[in-house]
Order: C-alpha cells, then sequence, then structure tokens
C-alpha cells in the first residue's frame, strides 16, 4: 500500500487515485529565461522518480509540467539581448529538453507553454471576477485573497501575519490599487515596450500564479490527484493556486500535495539563480558523468535536502559504479551458464518485496537503495561461483535493471569493442597465456589510455568503458 507525504494535512495517507489504475500528476516547470540549474533538475528528477514508481506499480500517469515563458525575468532578459520574448523562450525550452534527456529524465506528457494559453487566463479570469473573488483596479486585475476561507492553510500561515508581511514588501503604487495586501495578482497591466495581448481590462499579460490553475484543470480536470513542487512554491504559488481554482470549480483542487526539499550549497544556503550560486546543468554535464548528475539528485528522499558538492559528487559515482560493476561481471557469467537451477528466484523476489516497501513509504529511495544493493551483493557472489544457472542470472540482471531503471540510471549502455580493441584484447590474452607479460602489461596500458579497462577472472577476461 503506498502512502504518500501530503503537504497540505502534514501526515502521510493512502495513495487512493481518482481513477482506478490512471494517475493525474502536475508539476511545476521552469520560468525558461536561462538554463536550469541543479536546484531546479532536483525538483525534475524528484517527480521523474515519483512518475517511474508509479509506473511500476502499474499506473499509467497523465504528467503535465508547464512552462512559464512570460514574466518579468523573461522581458528583462529579452531587451538585454535585444530580442523577443518567444525567442528567449524556444532557445531555453530546447535547451531544458537537450538537459534532462542527458540526464535521462522523461518528457512530460504534456509541457504547455503559459502564452498558449492567454485566452484560457483570460476566461479563467472572467470567472473570478463573476464570482466576486477578483476585481480590475486601472488595468490591473487583482484576487481577494481573504474571500477564500482556506487561504494559508497549505503553508500554514495566518492570515494577519501575511498581512504584515504582504505590507513590508508591496510598493506604494500597488499597495494603492489594492483592495487588501494580501491580494495577489491575476493580471498585469502592460508597461510600454512589453509583450501584452488584449483583454477586458486593457492590455496585459497574465500573473504567474493564474497560469498553473489554468493549465492543471485544463489538462487534467476540476480535480487531479498529485500536485507538486519544490517547498519554496508552497506559499505563494500553490496557495494561490488552490484558492483561484477552488473559487472557480467550486471543487477540491488537489488531492495530494507534494513538495521537494532544496539543494544547498556551502553553508547550508539554497541554491537558487537570485542568490547566484547556481551550478546549471548545461554546463555540468558536459564535466560530469550525466549518469552519476542523476544518481546523485535521485539518491535521496525527495522531501529531504540535498547538499550539491564534489565529495557528494564523488560519492554517488563510487556507489554507481560498484552497481554497474556488479551488473557486468554477471553478465559475463551468461556464456558457460548451465541450464540448472537453483534457490536464487525466492531471494530476488524476497529483495523487490523489501524494495516496493520502503518506496512505499512516500517514495523513500533511501531505503530502496538500501535494497538495491542488497541485490547487487547476491549479484557479486553469484557471479563468483563456479557453476551459475541462465535463468538466474538474467532474472538477478533483467530485476536490478528494472529497480535502477526507477532511479532513472541504464546499467546495459556498454559500448562495443571496436575490431581493433578487440583484437589487442584477444592479443593480450595470448600474450598471458605465452607468459609474455611485458607484451601482457603494455597491451593493458594501451587499452586503458583508450578508456577500456580490463579485469582478469577465472572465467576469463572482463573489460568495462571507463566513464
Amino acid at each position: 500500500m503506498l502512502k504518500i507525504f501530503n503537504t497540505l494535512t502534514r501526515q502521510k495517507e493512502e495513495f487512493k487515485p481518482l481513477t482506478p489504475n490512471e494517475v493525474k500528476m502536475y508539476v511545476c516547470g521552469p520560468t525558461v529565461y536561462n538554463y536550469i540549474h541543479i536546484g531546479n533538475a532536483r525538483s525534475i528528477v524528484a517527480f521523474d522518480t515519483v512518475r517511474r514508481y508509479l509506473e511500476f506499480l502499474g499506473y499509467k500517469v497523465k504528467f503535465v509540467s508547464n512552462f512559464t515563458d512570460v514574466d518579468d525575468k523573461m522581458i528583462k532578459e529579452a531587451n538585454r539581448e535585444g530580442i523577443t520574448v518567444p525567442e528567449v523562450a524556444d532557445r531555453f525550452i530546447k535547451a531544458f529538453y537537450e538537459d534532462i534527456a542527458a540526464i535521462n529524465v522523461q518528457k512530460a506528457t504534456i509541457n504547455p507553454r503559459a502564452t498558449d494559453n492567454i485566452q484560457e487566463i483570460i476566461d479563467f479570469v472572467k470567472a473570478l471576477i463573476d464570482k466576486g473573488y477578483a476585481y480590475e483596479s486601472d488595468g490591473d486585475v487583482f484576487y481577494r485573497a481573504r474571500k477564500f476561507k482556506h487561504y494559508g492553510e497549505l503553508s500554514d500561515q495566518n492570515i494577519d501575519q501575511l498581512v504584515e508581511g504582504a505590507s513590508e514588501h508591496i510598493g506604494e503604487t500597488e499597495f494603492d490599487k489594492k483592495q487588501d495586501p494580501i491580494d495577489f495578482v491575476l493580471w498585469k497591466k502592460a508597461k510600454p515596450n512589453e509583450i501584452k495581448w488584449d483583454s477586458p481590462w486593457g492590455e496585459g499579460r497574465p500573473g504567474w500564479h493564474i497560469e498553473c490553475s489554468v493549465m492543471s484543470t485544463k489538462y487534467l480536470g476540476d480535480t487531479f490527484d498529485i500536485h507538486g513542487g519544490g517547498q519554496d512554491l508552497e506559499f505563494p504559488h500553490h496557495e494561490n493556486e488552490i484558492a483561484q481554482s477552488e473559487a472557480k470549480t467550486g471543487q477540491k483542487f488537489v488531492n495530494y500535495w507534494m513538495h521537494n526539499g532544496f539543494v544547498t550549497v556551502e553553508n547550508n544556503e539554497k541554491m537558487s539563480k537570485s542568490l547566484g550560486n547556481f551550478v546549471t546543468v548545461h554546463d555540468l554535464v558536459q564535466k560530469t558523468n550525466p549518469q552519476v548528475l542523476r544518481f546523485f539528485l535521485s539518491s535521496t528522499h525527495y522531501r529531504r535536502p540535498l547538499e550539491y558538492s564534489q565529495k557528494n559528487l564523488q560519492k554517488a559515482a563510487d556507489n554507481l559504479e560498484k552497481i554497474k560493476t556488479a551488473y557486468n561481471n554477471l553478465k559475463f557469467r551468461l556464456d558457460g551458464a548451465t541450464d540448472e537451477t537453483d534457490d536464487i528466484q525466492a531471494q530476488v523476489e524476497q529483495i523487490v518485496a523489501d524494495f516496493k516497501a520502503a518506496m512505499n513509504d512516500d517514495f523513500n529511495v533511501q531505503n530502496g537503495l538500501t535494497e538495491i544493493f542488497n541485490l547487487v551483493s547476491l549479484a557479486n557472489n553469484y557471479s563468483a561461483q563456479d557453476k551459475v544457472a541462465k535463468t538466474s542470472v538474467e532474472l538477478i540482471l533483467k530485476t536490478l535493471t528494472e529497480l535502477t531503471s526507477i532511479l532513472g540510471i541504464k546499467l546495459d549502455e556498454q559500448k562495443d569493442l571496436s575490431k581493433e580493441i578487440q583484437e589487442m584484447v584477444d592479443q593480450r590474452d595470448q600474450a598471458r597465456a605465452d607468459k609474455d607479460f611485458a607484451t601482457s602489461d603494455k597491451l593493458r596500458d594501451q587499452l586503458k589510455e583508450m578508456g577500456v579497462i580490463l579485469e582478469d577472472t577465472p572465467q576469463g577476461t572482463r573489460w568495462h568503458i571507463n566513464d
């Protein structure tokens, strides 16, 4: 039985999808004015892992994640470069797809863009005005936050504290436009030389919060199963989404709210573009094995903070290498495996059951990894035996592949040896058989320079590519 920690209720709850065997899931996507950084990638990988595990359990997942392709930052970037906002968006959306492919993140079922849903946003805002939840003020449209009786529940905040906090951060012009300091913008009046659209309130553009309410309900319905995002989105973004959506539809917006922890750097500081302490995935995958980066991002429980450091990246690389070595060593034993049977199946099934028990506890990947390494130990012990059964070897390999794929890891990526390298390996084997150790060592060193690492075992020479 899968249990999910629901941010709204602050407790673990049994997962019951609205439709049997189907999951409707929305995760807030990036604002596409720059490359995604490791903090962004943490959320992307966390919910890709959640999605993969749900699919492993047999659910059909409809996964929607948006692109914010118009906002103040995008306008600023477009003006800085002397290009249009859509041109900025197109460039970084293309880069986004390249970067997530590098770390083996599955594409969303749908990646809607805010600017493709302007009419739907206008209609949504009009509905809120008609119901008395929103009002126009000099070309801007604001939401009456105090009118929504559940405002502040997701982030567990008192309405009076919100008023005090809002008063400290609102400029004089915006303060004068609002009926209440905690009211938030749904539609922004256009400034000179800004991207804009016609609306009943004059030329302008959407506020940030409204787009996710519009696109999530458009593609998933008025109520859906899971909404995810980083902890920093609990307030005000997700709080505002709930207020907007439930005011318009009169229905519960989301059944399970999930929020991932931050990526931190030195002195436990949150990584973010605004703080300027970020490392982009685009740059990192050029100098770090993308599989190592994926393993690093996916091997900590999603609600816990994740410290980014070279030390922790190296630890991830070492652990991933242990898994891959066990896989490759066992795969090597397929040649010469017997048609006999043994008791391996029961051991594998127990490990899978324990893995599922761990993951069913709010996607606890750390405990799940313990079971993966139990399977690694079984693979190592079994591959060291004099005789192995083909069915058992295949079962362990298949299971190890399935479990690690939930974390986004591809094990069977062994590169083919070219004819030249194969000939060198054969020559070295012959040199060893002839006790010509000088030639053998020379060939080993040459292969090592080419990135080919050799392992001499009782069953023959094994190899892998040094990533």
